[in-house]
């Protein structure tokens, strides 16, 4: 039977790191709840560590640091057509790459809080061709300084992860291919990132 679980540690870490928009889910105080933040690793770590921030209030909804949390990390996925297989019988399915990292995470105190901040800044900043650093001026420091106080930032070890990247290994090449050419074609299901994933578990 195919396998589509994704166990290696630099494997889970390329998606996190190409993927930083993640859900946040705990049990916490008040029930289960979830929120949607960027989330970095920390790659001066050891290990698997995320870094990221928690509105004040929803870091009092999740009892950060208190509750284990699950963020979970989506990578590309779609839609597959069974049209696309050319194969007498077939049903529809979904291919997609996903990671959930669990842990208990620390709370930062503000001085940390504050550079993880600015880690976030410089990450999505740094491929623009004129990128804003948090620091670009004195008043903007200050600005930082007083916004990151309405924030409560954490650094989450990762004890386990839980990864699965299926992207149609259960199929013949040639359906594959046929796959991989639909999602490059123009129409609805049109997924140019999920086709290059397909592409690169051929060369597996």
């Amino acid at each position: 039977m195919t396998s589509y679980v994704m166990a290696d540690d630099d494997d889970a870490k390329t998606l996190i790191r190409a993927h930083p928009w993640a859900t946040l889910v705990s049990n916490g105080p008040h029930g289960l709840v979830a929120a949607h933040y960027p989330v970095l690793l920390d790659e001066d770590a050891d290990g698997m560590v995320l870094l990221s921030h928690l509105g004040r209030r929803d870091a009092d909804r999740f009892g950060l640091g208190s509750y284990e949390l699950m963020v979970i990390f989506h990578g590309p996925h779609g839609y597959v057509s069974p049209s696309w297989y050319g194969l007498p019988t077939a049903v529809p399915t979904w291919n997609f790459a996903v990671v959930h990292a669990y842990g208990v995470p620390r709370r930062l105190d503000a001085a940390e809080n504050l550079r993880v901040l600015e880690r976030l800044v410089d990450r999505f900043e740094d491929p623009l061709p004129n990128p804003f650093r948090l620091h670009v001026t004195e008043a903007n420091t200050a600005y930082a300084e007083r916004i990151v106080g309405g924030t409560v930032g954490f650094s989450m070890p990762v004890r386990r992860f839980v990864g699965r990247d299926k992207m149609s290994q259960d199929k013949p090449a040639e359906v594959v291919d046929r796959v991989i050419a639909a999602l490059l074609a123009p129409g609805p299901y049109r997924n140019p990132e999920l086709a290059d994933r397909v592409a690169g578990h051929r060369h597996r």
